[in-house]
């Protein structure tokens, strides 16, 4: 039986993991970079996710990535760690590590690449239930993920077995937040996924975000949420929003950085304009070119001189 989920909310960062640029796991430096988010203001932090590369890990890396943070964290805010692999004992092992090493919660994807079939995706869930008391989040990317989506009335017959205590909605899309706040309980969690909509998930009535974007402007997407979900002053949240807007442009507009580079690359080097260290990946994920940086340095300079 999972334990009683504390109701979490607010701006949870889908934490970049630290690598040097010969690729070894840097775990001091992931630590600092945990304990700089939290200064920030964050509520809470997502770990070894889609931004935290969990793909490019081992599981002895991801072990000893959750030990790092969670020691560095030490309770200020509530760490969630992915604990996702293909099978269910891989997934299971991790997770009852995680649970001893005193994560919050972990984060479930659908058992990735293969493709099972919905009935065996959704006993997946309930087999890892069985071997954890954690609060469990369901990341529901199933274009990541490469396997079939669960709708929402299927979640919340999950939700209402106990499975999930929340989830990380992560589509174009804002309408199954709407769904899974009117047939989900109210103390289940439902936080918006992804970093182009994040305003209207917000004012949809999802209680957090959770993104890589938020590795970038922790201060800047607190206080959006804040002003949005706690003030509720929309216009005000508005104003915030377009001074976010143009980074998510770096990626995603037609002449944009993603359609030659990863956004993680674009996160990094955010984190270096701002003084601070961010890092390398793992390839097949390279860093920016010069000229790449120097379209986000232009963009940074405009944004941020401004005011």
């Amino acid at each position: 039986m999972a334990q009683l989920a504390p109701r979490i909310e607010g701006i949870f960062p889908a934490m970049l993991t630290m690598f040097t640029a010969s690729g070894e796991l840097d775990l001091a430096a992931s630590a600092e970079h945990a304990d700089w988010l939290v200064k920030a203001g964050v509520q809470g932090l997502v770990l070894s996710g889609t931004s935290g590369e969990f793909i490019a890990m081992s599981m002895a890396e991801r072990r000893a990535l959750f030990a790092a943070v969670i020691e560095r964290v030490a309770g200020r805010v509530p760490v969630y760690a992915c604990t996702s692999a293909y099978g269910d004992r891989a997934t299971i092992e991790l997770t009852e590590a995680v649970e001893e090493l005193g994560a919050a919660g972990a984060v479930l994807l659908p058992p990735i690449y293969q493709k099972p079939p919905k009935p065996a995706i959704i006993e997946h869930f309930r087999a890892i239930r069985r071997h954890t008391s954690l609060p469990l989040m369901y990341y529901d990317n199933p274009a990541y993920a490469g396997t079939v989506e669960l709708n929402a009335w299927e979640v919340t017959e999950l939700v209402k077995e106990g499975v999930f205590q929340s989830i990380k909605h992560t589509f174009a899309s804002n309408a199954g937040i709407h769904d899974l706040r009117y047939l989900c309980p109210a103390e289940f969690r439902v936080f918006h996924g992804g970093f182009r909509t994040a305003l209207e998930g917000l004012a949809g009535g999802a209680h957090g975000w959770i993104s890589g974007f938020l590795n970038a402007f922790p201060e800047r997407c607190v206080a959006l949420h804040q002003t949005v979900c706690v003030e509720n002053d929309l216009r005000r949240g508005q104003a915030i929003w377009q001074r976010i807007i143009p980074y998510t442009h770096l990626f995603y507009a037609p002449d944009g950085l993603g359609n030659a580079a990863n956004d993680l690359a674009i996160w990094r080097h955010v984190l270096e304009l701002r003084g601070r260290h961010g890092g390398d990946s793992r390839p097949p994920f390279y860093p920016l070119t010069d000229a790449q940086k120097e379209t986000v340095r232009a963009t940074f300079s405009q944004i941020e001189n401004d005011g």
